[in-house]
């Protein structure tokens, strides 16, 4: 106030009396200058208050977003963890220190980090996100965990944030991998100063259980720089305190997780809130993989601080249920103190913990469409407590199990013991860890289903509970708990920018305030804001218990703030406590003064210091106080004239105590200042609520009634008012003289000197003076005179009428009756519309002038005039002069409207007198204008009614001609209304689509009614089209039938249109644009191809704009932004969010206003002009740089890109553009052109550029230039001599190339025609060459022993036992003793689990044991099968109980049970295969076997012309031909020559065999001579005779390769003889001894098979080995390709190899019907001659039985079951080794096309889809349209054999003892005893100790007869 001394400087210097101005100015200037010091003082004041109530601190960097805050209690320093960085900032967000904690070079995947020993995966620059930051009071200390380097931690000093540790070197220093920062939760817990305080741990590991605990507890040394820092507490062997989430759980569900949300220490536990996915019960349940959502649980976890073991861990599940809501997801936690209000509600202590937490619905987390609806509850801890200990009670009791699916995974039972369960138990090593399956619900106090609740926090203040909760949205709302239902949500306030509010929040050490933060600003709000409320009912009904009312201060404070607010009433805290005034009396007149007023004020405190009465701001005086009463006085005459002028009529003045000690008004109430002089007619006057009278004859009101010049004139009652009474309707026609007579009462005499009474009409604007009679106080009379007014549109005109006296006072007129001026010819041209006239006018039709007119004016006698109800009163000749419609439907209904003259003035006349084209049309009454309109509905029309026109009669009875009316146009019948179709069909269920109905005539008939099902739609139509408006569905989705209707004619056509579900909008990008908008933004949604227009709009200020979209797809479309409508003159240079953005799409609702969008609006962008005088001078080539701001809108993800286009007159330029300019590369242009700038909505050009070129060229650069095109012209036609020489040769190539093509084309064409013609030929040669022979089944023993024992030809079981004489009776004793443990059930069972349990055991050991049981048991074959039930039904449960799927049941070999009974299917099948099945399987191996001999077969490769594998195909073009060679029987040569068919290309080998086929036709196998034994002998003309050999001599050798001879090679000629003669040792063409080579074709083939396991021979690599004595590689038909001496020549000649694919169809083709019959024998259940095997049957039934036991239902299963037991385990192997079977030699070709039969057959017993593309494999593709059916047939077998009648135990043991009895024999019993016993002799000590712990075992003394056993047999004697 500086300022203000001067001003007294001032003063005191003006002594002089000749400068009074001059002083009065100083001090006016001075004053001025002070209070606007004072004013900027005062704003500063606010500010900076403002500014330290809210304080915030953003990230340093976007990228470093926050993660985690703490606040030291002790001195409210602010601890923020953030991403790279941890601060340290003061209460008031000031940064006092920062802390580096990234970015560094890191992988994930690397473990141990690369910190500690090198890592192999690539390094990249990796941030650092704090995921834990805790406070270590203890110590002094910080702990902030990041997620580099698996999650170690740093320890800060808390002062300086100086790093006192950082422990990497160990794995417990690694606490997770795990990226996120909310997914980590610490608890520090102390145990007193003695011992170190404990961090219990507990984190999400991101898929990596083995490297991290989920929980833990660990030590924290008291050295931060400790080895033991982090340490588990306890770990030995088989104990930590610890828990891993075991890997079977991830095997359930793959990304199982548990995420902690909180934590906290309270008595002796320590508790985490987890939200963790739901385990569930099946495998496919929990699954992600299933396509099931996940389902996710909230937990609490207790343990106990001082457990080391973690014995004591329990988790409980939580949630919330609201309003038949669940929420079930758990966002954030707090627990605080219950405080005295809430705790009597929930029934605990004021000092009870209780935990509030915020849940969001449902159990599906879906982070996109997430929902926003959350609950905040609150729950007891000491309840929840109670539930664990209930449950640990039951579960010590044994009741129940564990119920901790994620950690055991499979269902533990709990164990009873005897013992006491406290509140303190802290867990035993059994029962534990537990989990509680109920769960505990809290109390539901608050929700909100739009703006998601993400964080919490509470403390109690004045017994009040106060909770703060944030938002996504950035808001944190205030929320008083005063019990377990009743919360109020009492404030909101934006906490932060942009939310959502992270889960940390904290207190100020004095609770003063509050941080909060999002992931970009940290931001401290106070905890009460009670200063916002300006009055004492605002600040005590806020609800916000910090806010009292502190009465002399006139303000909304806490308590403490307020002066001497412990005095009596001086604080109010209760809003009955707030000040009531009232004043006596509560109006005055404005022309009273000074008058004493009386206040009475309640609830005031003492107020000796003195009051002042303020009237406003108009007037101040003392006020007296006595007791609660104030005396004041009314303003002085002085003061008035302001309150007039500045409040009108009737002034109400607030008026204000103000007390003296505080200078602040502290109560007020209303004051009105009334002026009666305003009132101007007596009514309003007396009606005022006011003291005010009428002056009668003064025509005055006034407040003052003695102010009336005598007693008689005063009026106080309306009812005493001089006024005009209602009167009836005055008409006056024109131009005729009347009086006007009136009604009233009171009215005044004139008074002497006063004037008379007048009447005044203002017609048409001028105002008409009559004068008036007064007969009495109650009737006036307006003298006789004519009126007239301009014009005939109006027939009559309603006239104001004041009476008025004295010349102007009026009498008020309360019933504004007026006079109605009327002519009678003015819109009454006609006859009828004359006489309808209302009767009261008095018109009538004069004939004889034919025009309307009053009676009297009509000069004609009476029978010349027609008038209403008269004698006359029919008008004759009525005319129609319009018809609508003039088309309708025959079937009716239709309303047509009849327009004309004299049509009646009865409905009556015209009644019944209608017809419209000949038919009747019935007249409506409310459409029936009398004399004008006619609308009636018409009849239904005859079919031969097609058109006619109106004809109407006035009058009842007979119609005379003079009444007929009948128009000249013509109504039509439309014949054929149709419908073509409706477009489009379908629209969002909201409704708003327009829909087009295309169709013809529909513009007839008076009404469309259009009906989507029920509903009506508005519509427009024209004659070929309607238009209507759909409304919302009412019944939700789907198609809905539409009927339209014209009239009663229904248009028969079946329209549907299809409610879709409404679009959605699920993202926008970019969010943002500019001010004008047009810049493009894209949508991405549903359904968004639905809307027909859709529009994008934004509202600011209740401005709405719109912008047009463009859809793309369903999913997207792309909208230019609309601008935001904000006025220009606004200084736009901050960005601004709309009120609402979103999308006008038709009638959807929901998306008119999103609120999941941050759509931002930044400032458009500003040129500067060019240069000042507007014209840029340039040089060709120049850049013009055009200069300006907001270029680069500031967006979130950096600078957004805006789409600028510059053009130079009409050319465009390229830009670069930077924040402040863009930068355009001129177009080569010369001359002036305008410079044009657009983007978005903008359009501007910054001036005019004039481009001017520079000087003409030199000479030098003439010539230089002339040179230079010399040279380049030389150039040119150098070139151009050089392309025509390579062109030439480049055509020679192209013509080489062209024949080579058409040379491949043919022979491609001729190779397809081949296969064709093949397929037809081979099928029918093959049947008939299949018929009659003989099939050689292999004997029972035979054909069990190679299912059994596979590749073991002379196995022991069939030998008898060998053993030393000596040891052969204590043997035998040994083993039949060991023979009867074999056939007791106990023992057998417990041997083969046993036997299962040892890792020694291999698979090949099992299926071995399985083989040796079932062949001891094959003579009790009853037993056998019980015994092999109970295996089975062990399998399914273990198999259920590991959690695997349930398909993969039997599918391989992996136990005794699965081998047992493949070889129990074996033995009582044989029969079926012997009788059924057999026949189709030889066949088709014969029909195989038949076929690949027909074409070449390379001897080594195995490869063929004819396959039905690929890998087994030649696969290029052999020359060959067919030989018939006569062949000479070798055991008879007399017998006639046999002839067999074979190729020039056959290998001598092939020959030999191929003969010795055709002459034992019918012999097995085995029974034949051998093809090695024999040498093929040719026996030429004149007894010459030449041995043929795989190789001798001649054979043909080029570089390392040799050639195997065949027919071909030694010229053989067709029907060449042919003998088969016994090996010589030497031939005079073999080679010489010393190489005898013993190369043949069973040596090749013999190293095919055994040179790999069968699927080697799929192999298409063939199998070519040197010969080991010269090196040379040996070949027949192909060489192996992928040795590199192939000639470029060869390849040239080959065809693309893929193009003899088609050979496996044709192949396919001719063995289709083998295939077919061999499946259908297989599939189904009626046979030629045999039943269905009783096996199949019964073990079906079993599985059956078991599926139901275990509550399976699903149909795949159980044929999968089926599948796996029979088809898969039996039938496969039969199919795919016929030589099992059968007593036969199979070929590798051979087996290569079983295999590819045995795969169909798989997959046709599958259930599964197979999906076939391209890239499938060929035997797969070969059989894809066949194999549909034979699934078909596999299912009708399964379910035919379902269908059949149950076989009785009793049947099924008959048939298996008669299998027995067939078989009894067939196997040494004592060598397969013998066999199994070598497995008890290695297992000895592990079958003992088994036996000893079964119970039955133990009964039967079976360990003990065991050891007997083991003692007979290893006894020496």
């Amino acid at each position: 106030m500086g300022k203000c001394v001067s001003a007294a400087t001032c003063i005191s210097s003006l002594i002089v009396p000749l400068l009074p101005i001059s002083c009065v100015l100083c001090v006016f200037v001075t004053v001025c200058l002070c209070v606007c010091r004072y004013v900027k003082e005062r704003v500063k004041v606010l500010f900076s208050l403002l500014a330290e109530e809210y304080a915030s601190f953003r990230a340093e960097n976007p990228e470093w977003t926050f993660n985690h805050l703490a606040v030291d209690y002790r001195n409210g320093n602010v601890y923020l963890g953030a991403v790279n960085r941890i601060y340290k900032l003061s209460p008031g967000l000031e940064v006092q220190v920062s802390h580096e904690t990234g970015p560094d070079e890191d992988n994930r995947k690397c473990y141990p980090p690369r910190i500690v020993q090198p890592c192999s995966e690539p390094l990249t620059l990796t941030n650092n996100v704090n995921k834990m930051l805790l406070m270590d009071y203890r110590e002094n200390r910080l702990l902030a965990c990041g997620s580099l380097y698996q999650g170690i931690c740093k320890l800060l000093r808390l002062d300086d944030l100086f790093k006192l540790g950082e422990p990497f070197h160990k794995k417990e220093h690694y606490l997770s991998g795990v990226n996120e920062s909310g997914s980590v939760f610490g608890v520090i817990v102390s145990y007193g100063n003695a011992s170190p305080d404990m961090l219990f741990v507990a984190t999400a590991v991101d898929g990596k259980p083995e490297y991290f605990p989920t929980i833990s507890s660990r030590k924290l040394a008291r050295n931060s720089e400790e080895d033991g820092m982090f340490a588990y507490v306890f770990h030995d062997e088989f104990v930590a305190s610890m828990i891993k989430i075991p890997s079977d759980t991830f095997t359930v569900i793959p990304d199982f997780d548990i995420y902690y949300i909180y934590g906290f220490a309270s008595g002796n536990f320590v508790y985490f809130l987890t939200l963790q996915p739901e385990m569930g019960g099946g495998p496919t349940t929990g699954s992600s993989s299933a396509g099931r959502e996940q389902v996710y649980t909230s937990k609490i976890v207790r343990l106990c601080k001082a457990d080391t073991a973690f014995n004591s861990y329990v988790e409980v599940p939580i949630g919330c249920i609201s309003g038949n809501v669940e929420y079930r997801l758990l966002e954030a936690a707090y627990l605080s103190k219950a405080g005295a209000i809430l705790a009597r509600s929930l029934d605990v202590a004021p000092d009870d913990d209780v935990l509030f937490a915020v849940f969001s619905k449902g159990q599906k987390r879906r982070p996109r469409q997430a929902s926003q609806d959350s609950a905040l509850c609150v729950f007891s801890l000491r309840k929840i407590n109670e539930k664990i200990k209930e449950r640990l009670q039951s579960c010590y009791k044994g009741e129940g199990t564990l119920d901790l699916a994620w950690l055991k995974v499979k269902d533990i039972p709990c164990s009873s013991a005897l013992l006491t369960i406290d509140d303190d138990f802290c867990g035993l090593d059994m029962n534990a860890p537990l989990g509680v399956s109920e769960m505990v619900r809290g109390k539901p106090l608050f929700s909100d289903a739009v703006d998601k609740m993400t964080s919490v926090i509470a403390y109690v203040y004045k017994n009040h509970s106060l909770v703060f909760v944030g938002t996504k949205s950035g808001r944190m709302k205030k929320i008083r708990v005063d019990g377990s239902s009743r919360a109020l949500q009492y404030e909101t306030v934006q906490a932060v920018e942009n939310g959502p509010i992270l889960r940390d929040m904290a207190f100020s050490s004095d609770h003063h305030y509050l941080y909060v933060m999002s992931e970009s600003q940290l931001s401290r709000v106070p905890v009460e804001a009670c200063g916002q409320y300006s009055t004492c009912s605002e600040c005590l009904g806020s609800g916000d218990p910090h806010c009292g009312w502190c009465v002399l201060h006139n303000m909304c404070t806490r308590k403490e703030k307020c002066e001497r607010s412990s005095e009596p009433r001086r604080f109010a805290s209760d809003i009955k406590q707030c000040v009531r005034l009232s004043v006596h009396p509560n109006n005055i007149s404005v022309s009273q003064f000074s008058v004493t007023l009386v206040l009475e004020a309640h609830n005031v405190p003492e107020l000796s210091a003195g009051v002042n009465c303020t009237f406003e701001d108009l007037a101040e005086m003392n006020g007296l106080v006595e007791g609660n009463r104030i005396k004041c006085s009314s303003p002085a005459e002085k003061e008035m004239p302001r309150i007039i002028v500045d409040k009108g009529k009737n002034g109400i003045v607030q008026l204000y105590l103000k007390s003296k000690e505080t200078g602040l008004a502290f109560a007020n109430t209303s004051f009105v200042f009334y002026n009666c002089s305003v009132h101007k007619s007596c009514l309003s006057c007396v009606s005022s609520p006011y003291q005010c009278h009428w002056c009668k004859y003064r025509h005055d009101c006034t407040h003052d009634p003695r102010t009336c010049s005598f007693q008689e004139g005063r009026v106080k009652k309306p009812e005493g008012c001089p006024q005009l009474l209602p009167a009836d309707k005055i008409l006056v026609p024109v131009n005729v003289v009347k009086p006007i007579t009136l009604r009233a009462k009171n009215l005044p005499q004139p008074q002497s000197g006063q004037r008379g009474y007048e009447c005044l009409l203002t017609i048409q604007g001028n105002e008409h003076r009559v004068p008036a009679l007064r007969f009495n106080s109650s009737s006036v009379q307006c003298q006789n005179t004519s009126y007239f007014y301009d014009g005939m549109e109006m027939s009559s005109l309603p006239v104001e009428l004041t009476v008025i006296w004295n010349g102007d006072f009026s009498i008020d007129n309360p019933a504004h009756n007026k006079v109605h001026l009327y002519k009678c010819d003015a819109q009454r041209g006609s006859c009828g519309l004359c006489l309808k006239a209302d009767p009261l006018f008095g018109c009538v039709w004069c004939k004889g002038e034919n025009r309307c007119t009053l009676k009297q004016h009509c000069p004609h006698p009476e029978n010349q005039w027609l008038e209403h109800n008269g004698i006359n009163s029919k008008c004759t000749h009525p005319r129609i002069t319009q018809i609508t419609p003039l088309r309708g439907p025959r079937e009716g209904g239709v309303l047509v409207t009849i327009r004309g003259e004299n049509l009646g003035l009865e409905f009556t006349e015209i009644q019944g007198n209608v017809k419209v084209a000949g038919v009747d049309c019935t007249p409506i009454r409310e459409g029936y204008i009398p004399a004008e309109q006619i609308v009636c509905e018409m009849g239904k029309a005859q079919e031969s009614q097609y058109t006619g026109n109106v004809q109407v009669c006035v009058g009842v009875g007979e119609c005379r001609p003079e009444f007929m009316a009948k128009s000249s146009k013509y109504y039509y019948f439309v014949v054929s209304l149709l419908i073509s179709g409706l477009k489009p069909n379908r629209g969002p269920v909201s409704g708003g689509t327009i829909v087009n109905i295309t169709g013809s005539h529909l513009d007839a008939g008076s009404n469309v009614s259009i009906m989507f099902k029920d509903q009506p739609c508005t519509y427009l139509r024209g004659g070929q089209w309607l238009t209507c408006r759909t409304h919302a569905s009412l019944n939700g989705y789907g198609n809905v039938s539409v009927s339209v209707s014209i009239n009663k004619a229904h248009l028969q056509k079946d329209l549907r249109f299809e409610y879709v579900e409404d679009p959605t909008i699920t993202k926008i990008e970019p969010e943002w644009s500019i001010y004008s908008g047009h810049t493009p933004v894209t949508v991405t949604g549903t359904n968004l191809d639905i809307i027909q227009t859709p529009l994008i709009r934004a509202k600011y200020n209740g401005h709405e704009t719109l912008n047009l979209c463009q859809v793309l797809s369903p999913t997207s479309m792309l909208c230019q932004a609309p601008e935001l409508p904000i006025s220009l003159a606004r200084q736009q240079e901050v960005s601004e969010r709309p009120d609402e953005f979103g999308f006008k799409l038709d009638d959807v609702q929901a998306l008119m206003a999103l609120n999941s969008t941050n759509f931002i609006y930044h400032p458009n962008p500003e040129f500067e002009p060019l240069s000042v005088s507007g014209v840029l001078e340039l040089k060709p080539g120049s850049p013009i740089i055009l200069k300006g701001r907001n270029f680069l809108p500031p967006t979130n993800s950096g600078n957004g890109k805006l789409n600028y286009t510059v053009l130079i007159g009409e050319k465009p330029c390229v830009l670069t553009v930077s924040e402040t300019q863009l930068l355009c590369e001129s177009p080569n242009l010369t001359g002036r052109h305008k410079v044009l700038a657009r983007v978005g909505g903008i359009e501007f050009s910054p001036g005019v550029v004039h481009i001017t070129s520079d000087s003409p060229l030199s000479s030098t650069a003439i010539i230089g230039i002339a040179a230079a095109g010399a040279l380049l012209i030389l150039f040119i036609v150098v070139v151009l001599i050089a392309y025509k020489r390579k062109s030439r040769e480049s055509d020679l190539t192209l013509k080489r190339l062209q024949m080579q093509m058409d040379n491949l084309e043919s022979r491609v064409a001729l190779e397809c025609k081949e296969a064709f013609a093949e397929l037809q030929t081979d099928i029918h040669e093959l049947t008939s060459d299949l018929d009659g022979a003989g099939i050689p089944f292999l004997d029972y023993r035979t054909y069990t022993m190679r299912v059994l024992f596979p590749g073991i030809e002379e196995h022991p079981v069939l030998r008898d036992l060998e053993v030393p004489g000596y040891r052969q009776e204590q043997v035998e004793k040994g083993l039949k003793l060991f023979g009867q443990l074999i056939n007791n059930k106990v023992f057998l069972l417990c041997f083969i689990r046993t036997l299962e349990a040892q890792r020694g055991f291999s698979m090949r050991d099992r299926g071995n044991v399985a083989s040796l049981i079932m062949t001891v048991l094959q003579s009790k074959l009853e037993y056998a099968t019980d015994v092999l039930k109970h295996l089975l039904s062990d399998l399914i449960e273990r198999n259920l109980e590991s959690k695997n799927h349930p398909k993969l049941l039997l599918r391989r070999t992996e136990s005794v049970a699965e081998k047992m009974l493949t070889n129990w299917f074996t033995f009582l099948l044989y029969k079926f295969l012997k009788e059924c099945a057999g026949e189709p399987l030889f066949s088709l191996f014969c029909a195989i076997k038949q076929q690949m001999e027909k074409g070449p077969i390379d001897s080594i490769t195995g490869e063929a012309r004819y396959s039905l594998s690929e890998d087994k195909l030649i696969r290029q073009q052999i020359d060959y031909k067919t030989l018939v060679v006569n062949c000479i029987h070798p055991e008879n040569e007399k017998s006639p020559e046999i002839q067999v068919k074979v190729l020039n290309c056959d290998t001598i080998s092939q020959v030999k065999e191929k003969i010795l086929d055709a002459i034992y036709k019918n012999v097995p196998h085995s029974h034949r001579l051998k093809a090695t034994d024999m040498d093929l002998e040719w026996r030429q003309g004149r007894g010459q005779r030449m041995i043929l050999q795989d190789e001798d001599v001649t054979t043909k050798i080029e570089g390392d390769w040799k050639r195997l001879n065949m027919l071909a090679h030694y010229q053989v000629p067709d029907n060449a003889v042919m003998a088969l003669v016994p090996k010589q040792v030497t031939a005079y063409n073999s080679v010489n001894n010393s190489t005898v080579s013993r190369t043949s074709a069973s040596k090749y083939e013999n190293m095919i098979k055994y040179t790999g396991s069968p699927d080697s021979l799929r192999s298409r690599t063939p199998m070519i080995t040197p010969d080991l004595e010269s090196g040379v590689k040996v070949w027949h038909l192909v060489k192996n390709h992928e040795h590199g001496d192939q000639k470029e020549g060869d390849r040239g000649s080959k065809m693309v190899s893929e193009i003899y694919l088609t050979r496996l169809l044709a192949t396919k083709g001719t063995l289709q019907k083998f295939v077919d019959d061999l499946f259908e024998t297989i599939f189904s259940t009626a046979h030629r001659g045999s039943a269905l095997p009783l096996a199949i049957k019964y073990m079906f039934d079993f599985l059956d039985e078991q599926a139901d036991k275990h509550n399976i239902h699903d149909p795949h299963v159980r044929h999968t079951w089926k599948s796996n037991c029979l088809p898969l385990r039996f039938w496969v192997n039969v199919i795919k080794n016929p030589q099992f079977v059968f007593d036969i030699h199979k070929s590798s070709i051979t087996d290569a096309c079983l295999s590819v039969v045995a795969q169909t057959f798989m997959d046709s017993c599958s259930t599964s889809e197979h999906r076939l593309g391209k890239d499938s494999p060929s035997n797969k593709l070969l059989y894809a349209k066949d194999i549909p059916s034979y699934k078909s047939w596999v299912e009708r077998y399964y379910s035919d054999i379902s269908k059949m009648p149950a076989i009785s135990d009793q049947d099924m043991n008959a048939y298996l003892a008669e299998q027995s009895r067939m078989h009894m024999n067939e196997f040494n019993t004592m060598s397969s005893l013998s066999e199994i016993y070598s497995y008890v002799g290695k297992y000895t000590e592990e079958i003992v100790c088994s036996l000893e712990q079964d119970d039955a075992a133990r009964k039967q003394r079976l360990a003990f007869k065991l050891e007997q056993v083991v003692a007979f047999m290893s006894l020496e004697s």
